[in-house]
């Protein structure tokens, strides 16, 4: 394969990867968005809807309708999941000073993985994640599997699905109005409590589905599994301008891209590094990130 050939065999490569990341890094931009919380528990509310994937998968087999199956279990049980974690680890200190709320996402991801550890029918080890025959198809000097054509597609409808209901629906009115001033918004009577909780959901949704395609891509799951996917997805939102919806699509492709490129060019060894390089060097250049607006706090 001639340097122009794996070229773009890598940048199909990354724009699959980076399509994952940009799942998951919509639920951080969205939550950050209106709320200005990090949530770091939502990379293992990623391990948890690609768990959910696994026991459909493994009682229905890894075919079409199990994957559409797994699909739909894995965005029910993490929105679910979402919800109660919403209504009692973060809404009772929404007015308490942002470290407070940070530290307890970090409690509840430590909470999410050791629980998952200890379960009987989970347990520590990995496990290997059933997935459909692997089939390449040509395109001209490259190829693309059938999986990787499954989590591009599957990423773009979700994205798609995500901008009809924040730019055209009343819920992503409300969403706009809470993350621009949720006092007004209150005020205007809109629910502040349920936009947030349904924002969460969004975002957990998102994020269940990206598991699955996580785990279809490497298929291998364990309970700290969302770790760096979700550490990677933060980077990401952070590259993209985080609270900017579009940033995030654009900062997890150009993440993911960036990574395989390393991958494929240099050394696998140097991808994290090279990953973590390119959100500094944004971040110096443009600290709000690429598709971030300044904002004036008057004092």
């Amino acid at each position: 394969m001639n340097t122009g050939s794996m070229f773009l065999q890598q940048l199909i490569n990354g724009l699959s990867l980076g399509s994952i990341y940009a799942l998951i890094a919509l639920g951080y931009t969205m939550v950050y968005g209106i709320v200005k919380l990090i949530n770091f528990a939502h990379g293992d509310v990623m391990m948890m809807g690609a768990y959910a994937g696994y026991f459909v998968l493994c009682a229905m087999g890894a075919n079409v309708a199990g994957m559409a199956c797994a699909f739909l279990a894995a965005m029910v049980f993490c929105a679910l999941l979402s919800i109660v974690i919403e209504r009692f680890a973060y809404r009772p200190l929404r007015n308490a000073p942002r470290l407070n709320s940070l530290i307890t996402a970090i409690a509840v991801e430590l909470i999410l993985q050791n629980v998952m550890r200890v379960l009987p029918f989970v347990g520590p080890n990995p496990r290997q994640f059933p997935t459909m025959p692997l089939r390449n198809f040509a395109l001209g000097s490259v190829s693309i599997s059938n999986l990787q054509m499954i989590v591009i597609c599957s990423s773009v409808v979700l994205m798609i699905i995500l901008n009809i209901i924040v730019n055209y629906t009343k819920t992503g009115k409300a969403m706009r109005a809470v993350s621009f001033d949720m006092g007004a918004a209150s005020l205007m009577g809109i629910s502040v409590n349920k936009t947030i909780a349904i924002t969460f959901v969004i975002g957990s949704v998102l994020a269940g589905a990206g598991g699955v395609l996580y785990a279809t891509a490497y298929p291998q799951i364990d309970p700290t599994m969302g770790y760096m996917p979700g550490l990677k997805a933060f980077v990401a939102a952070v590259l993209g301008g985080i609270g900017s919806i579009p940033g995030a699509m654009v900062g997890g492709v150009l993440l993911g891209v960036a990574e395989t490129m390393t991958k494929g060019f240099i050394s696998s060894q140097y991808a994290d590094a090279i990953s973590f390089s390119i959100l500094i060097i944004i971040l110096l250049v443009k600290p709000t990130g690429i598709f971030g607006k300044k904002r004036t706090i008057k004092v």
